[in-house]
């Protein structure tokens, strides 16, 4: 070993003296690795320090190294500048997702094979055995220790291969702001900019309020629905019923006459006073956990819940969540009759429909 190490041999089972100056770092490492036990059966460098092929891997590496730095770089243009709002028909807002996740898997890949090349590739070759032992451990062996993780970070050979840790850290940093941006994005882009957030299908257009119509765009009075039932309803706008207002289908409901009275009383305490009509009260069916369709009522307890991972919301209680994962209760829709005698919204949600990330100030 020592031949290949350049390092003198050590005396056969005598202790050294790890404190000698004389001792080089190897030696060092090699007492350590005899005091606990620990037989070298081979050592050697996979490359020769200097040669074509130590140069060349090094390139390599640092490639894919400088790849994770471009590729998360990109990333986080296209997060911050890439127009990501939905529009119909195609645009560029259909590519927002899909590359996104192309610079973050490129990101990871490189740092991966990065990784990998380094260790099989330029990592002198080891291979030991070392019978298991308990022990207290003295300031020698600490000493060991201290050495032979330095000896290690020698051999990662930084130093001598600055392009590496260059490269390395060219490509760490953008992966950590990576990992920092949908922390901070929030302060990057303003949610609220334009309302992008708060509006839904059932906001005014032209001072004409909406009206609540069911799936097949019929229109609903109050004498459609029996006390204790719901219905879905949906904005009563062109698409209405569409993906395009994916974030508006609402569940309508007529509640009993002691419920209501419970339901106006805590909506005053709510500061949510004339949201309701008579007896009925109008909640957005998206979940505030993850965007599932909360849509199973039980209208025997006032409970509305969402089947995906067993929220639950009482309506009675401005839809406060009372079972689950869901924090934060389901947005109520201020509603009226117009002159027809048709539900209508008399404004848009005043809360922000579905999980509350958004709701950050």
């Amino acid at each position: 070993m020592s031949s290949q190490t350049g390092q003198r041999a050590l005396p056969g089972g005598e202790p050294l003296d790890v404190n000698d100056p004389r001792l080089s770092r190897f030696d060092i490492v090699r007492e350590g690795a005899r005091r606990d036990d620990i037989e070298i059966v081979h050592y050697e460098p996979q490359v020769a320090p200097g040669t074509k092929a130590e140069r060349r891997l090094v390139r390599t590496v640092a490639g894919f190294f400088l790849l994770t730095g471009l590729a998360a770089t990109a990333f986080l243009a296209i997060y911050i500048w890439w127009p990501w709002e939905y529009e119909p028909g195609r645009g560029g807002d259909k590519l927002y997702t899909p590359l996104l996740g192309v610079t973050l898997g490129v990101a990871l890949l490189g740092i991966g094979f990065g990784i990998l090349t380094w260790g099989k590739k330029l990592l002198p070759k080891e291979v030991s055995i070392q019978d298991r032992h308990e022990g207290a451990v003295p300031a020698e062996d600490q000493r060991i220790t201290g050495e032979t993780m330095a000896y290690m970070a020698d051999e990662l050979g930084v130093k001598r291969r600055p392009l590496l840790g260059v490269s390395l850290l060219a490509g760490l940093l953008p992966v950590g702001a990576v990992a920092a941006a949908p922390l901070v994005g929030g302060l990057i882009s303003d949610p609220h900019k334009d309302d992008q957030m708060m509006t839904t299908g059932f906001a005014p257009r032209d001072g004409q309020k909406i009206r609540l119509v069911r799936e097949d765009g019929r229109p609903i009075r109050p004498a459609d629905i029996s006390a204790g039932g719901q219905i879905t309803v949906f904005p009563g706008v062109e698409h209405g019923v569409s993906n395009r207002y994916a974030d508006s289908p609402t569940l309508l409901i007529h509640l009993r006459e002691d419920d209501a009275e419970a339901s106006r009383r805590n909506n005053e305490r709510e500061g949510h006073g004339g949201y309701m009509w008579g007896n009925y009260a109008a909640y957005s069916k998206i979940c505030t956990h993850a965007g599932c369709p909360a849509s199973l009522y039980e209208q025997q307890t006032n409970r509305l819940l969402c089947p995906c991972h067993q929220s639950q919301f009482l309506i009675t209680d401005n839809a406060k969540p009372v079972f689950g994962p869901a924090s934060r209760r389901l947005p109520q829709l201020p509603i009226e009759v117009d002159a027809e005698g048709y539900f209508v919204a008399t404004s848009d949600y005043t809360e922000p429909v579905g999980p509350d990330f958004w709701e950050r100030p």
